[in-house]
């Protein structure tokens, strides 16, 4: 898994609640394993008119925010089914933070496990940084880890909590896999210790 540290780049502004998976990633996609290549299906419903023509007016279309890297949205993000391919559609696209007032619990869990910070802040800070966002060319923000801040353009902080295990996860890219292998010693000699003690197994 990627590491996470500082994140500089355009922000989006979907200002939406109750953003489900199947809106994220609409059904039809879920036909594959691979996390590559879903990018194109993120927010397809939205996206797309029926003959699968982009329409111009929704965010993700508009420069600069076609190169979004940073999502900020509404309550209850993620909320419906538990599907991974949600947050492997968003960060195939680019979007590897969002930043929310809530979360589903689900897809809140499978973004720390897929690279993908999602950030809970109060509605007054989401409606500041959507103001920021709705700048166009100048809607840069920075996200920093380490230093658990949201630097706007105009040089204002926002600070954000985390947890401070999902920090570290994160920051040194260590999902479930590499959590498991940072026990590989031990694991080996529990495993030679185990061939002694009952080689019949």
């Amino acid at each position: 898994m990627q590491k996470f540290t500082t994140l500089t780049g355009i922000a989006a502004h979907l200002p939406m609640i109750n953003v489900d998976t199947d809106m994220i990633i609409p059904k039809q996609y879920l036909k594959t394993i691979k996390r590559t290549g879903l990018g194109t299906g993120l927010f397809a419903e939205l996206r797309y008119d029926e003959a699968d023509k982009p329409l111009p007016d929704f965010i993700l279309h508009k420069p600069p925010y076609d190169k979004a890297v940073i999502l900020i949205t509404g309550e209850n993000f993620g909320c419906g089914s538990s599907r991974e391919h949600a947050p492997w559609a968003l960060l195939d696209f680019g979007i590897s933070c969002i930043i929310a007032p809530s979360f589903a619990d689900i897809f809140y869990n499978n973004c720390f496990k897929n690279g993908i910070l999602p950030i809970t802040l109060p509605q007054t800070e989401i409606d500041k940084l959507i103001d920021d966002a709705a700048r166009g060319h100048n809607a840069v923000l920075t996200v920093d880890l380490g230093a658990q801040e949201i630097r706007g353009p105009d040089g204002g902080a926002i600070h954000f909590d985390i947890d401070p295990f999902r920090k570290r996860c994160l920051m040194e890219g260590l999902d479930d896999i590499g959590l498991t292998m940072e026990k590989s010693d031990e694991i080996a000699a529990y495993e030679t210790q185990s061939r002694a003690q009952r080689p019949w197994l």
